[in-house]
């Protein structure tokens, strides 16, 4: 009686834990460049299958069945969790300094108080000093900031400003129409995308900022356009109202096995009297 109350409590544990990933999920369907979070739980039989030959046991033996009966009891639990880095739609805004990441993997890289962290809300703006910023206030990163350290700065005369492909900035000389070139864009690609840590205000940390991946040719800015989230609205709901439905699921055995449990109680209580 007691294994399964303990069994349902910790399945209905894991069912909280989807909820809150799920509720995270939907609460940033509209972040400019979010990833999508998910869990796995762990699948008892799938990861024996696996291990099966590892084991010391032999296959179809008294002793296997034994094990495998002592651990199919075990509650459910969050083994794993990963981000699905897929890109998500791109939406035209027109504004000159929104940019996207048109290919999976690749993020801008800017400057916080914490150190270097990697993006892909391309949403940025200038500040008072001219530096080309993040909707938070941190410095987006040129191409070159490990070997010099500067910033990307536009000057209050630049009327017009224009971004290729690979990153590459380019400003008119004030009160004219020739063009020079400025920074550019630090693109940068992780090795282990599944080393990345997200941080909140949509910024990923990485261990080793210097050992990034510099795309010169990424061929992958797009000027004027921002990536939506890659969060399946539908998907998502669908998952909340499963989750919600297990949670109930675990509620009822808990409450049958403790009615079971204080009955037995009970009627023992009443022999011994």
């Amino acid at each position: 009686m007691q294994t399964g109350y303990y069994s349902s409590a910790a399945g209905m544990v894991t069912q909280f834990n989807r909820l809150d990933t799920i509720a995270n999920n939907l609460a940033n369907v509209n972040t400019t460049g979010y990833k999508e979070d998910n869990l796995i739980v762990g699948d008892f039989m799938r990861i024996y299958k696996e291990a099966r030959d590892e084991l010391a046991l032999d296959n179809n033996t008294k002793e296997s069945a034994q094990f495998i009966n002592r651990t199919m009891t075990r509650a459910p639990q969050i083994v794993d969790g990963y981000t699905n880095f897929s890109v998500g739609t791109m939406d035209k805004s027109n504004n000159t300094l929104d940019f996207a990441l048109s290919r999976e993997g690749l993020f801008f890289a800017v400057k916080t108080p914490q150190g270097v962290r990697l993006t892909r809300d391309g949403s940025f703006t200038t500040n008072d000093e001219g530096k080309l910023v993040t909707k938070q206030g941190y410095e987006v990163l040129p191409s070159d900031y490990f070997k010099t350290g500067n910033a990307i700065s536009l000057n209050v005369g630049d009327s017009v400003i224009e971004v290729d492909k690979n990153g590459q900035i380019y400003t008119n000389v004030p009160g004219t129409a020739q063009m020079t070139q400025n920074s550019k864009l630090f693109v940068a690609q992780p090795i282990d995308l599944s080393k990345l840590v997200k941080e909140g205000d949509n910024l990923y940390k990485i261990e080793n900022p210097q050992e990034l991946a510099i795309q010169e040719q990424s061929g992958a800015v797009l000027q004027g356009f921002t990536e939506k989230s890659n969060v399946n609205a539908v998907s998502m709901m669908t998952q909340l109202i499963e989750t919600n439905r297990l949670v109930g699921m675990y509620q009822k055995v808990m409450d049958t096995q403790m009615n079971d449990m204080n009955r037995d109680a009970i009627e023992k209580l009443a022999k011994k009297a």
